[in-house]
C-alpha cells in the first residue's frame, strides 16, 4: 500500500489543498516503486501558510529563547531516533547511498544539539560609542516571519541549517 498525503500543514493543522492536484514521488532507481502521493500545494496554500506564520509570531516572539532552543533539541533528538528508517526512505526517494543519508540525517541532529545550545547564549554586542560616556549596544530581537526555500539534495541538514537559527532568534517560518 503508497502512503498518501492529502493535506497540507500550516498553522499547525492539516488542511485541504486549494488545488485539490496530487502529485507522486517515485524512486529514480526504480520507477515502478511508488513511494508517496502528497498534496500540491498552490500559490493560495502558501499566502494561509504565511499567513498562520504571522499570526503565532507574537506568541512565538514571547518564547523565552531556550525554550525556544529545547523545540530545536527535541527534533534532533527524534532524528535521532528515527535516522535508519529516514535514511533508507531517503535512499529510495533521492537515490542516494545511505551512508550519504544517514550522514545527512547526522548532520541535521549534531547541528539540533548545537543550535540547542546557542539558545542559552543569545549575546548582544556592546561596543564604544563616538560619544564620550556612552556605549552602543545590539541585542538580538525577533524580527519576523521567514519563508525557508532550500535544495532537494540534503533534505535534513540543509534546512536545519536555514530553520534552526531563525526558530531560535524568534522567527517564524
Amino acid at each position: 500500500m503508497v502512503d498518501e498525503y492529502l493535506d497540507i500543514l500550516a498553522g499547525g493543522e492539516w488542511i485541504t489543498g486549494h488545488s485539490g492536484e496530487v502529485f507522486e514521488v517515485r524512486n529514480p532507481a526504480d520507477r515502478d516503486d511508488l513511494i508517496a502521493i502528497f498534496a500540491r500545494g498552490d500559490a493560495v496554500d502558501v499566502n494561509e501558510a504565511a499567513e498562520a506564520a504571522k499570526k503565532a509570531y507574537p506568541g512565538w516572539m514571547r518564547t523565552p529563547a531556550p525554550q525556544r532552543a529545547d523545540y530545536v533539541l527535541r527534533v534532533g533528538l527524534m532524528l535521532e531516533q528515527r535516522k535508519e528508517e529516514l535514511a533508507v526512505l531517503m535512499a529510495r526517494e533521492m537515490g542516494k547511498t545511505l551512508k550519504e543519508c544517514r550522514a545527512d540525517i547526522q548532520e541535521g541532529i549534531d547541528f539540533a544539539i548545537f543550535m540547542a545550545g546557542e539558545g542559552r547564549r543569545m549575546y548582544g554586542v556592546t561596543t564604544r560609542s563616538e560619544l564620550p560616556n556612552k556605549f552602543s549596544m545590539t541585542i538580538r530581537h525577533p524580527i519576523g516571519v521567514a519563508g525557508l526555500i532550500t535544495p532537494w539534495n540534503f533534505p535534513i541538514a540543509i534546512p536545519t541549517w536555514k530553520l534552526f537559527p531563525a526558530l531560535i532568534s524568534g522567527c517564524t517560518a
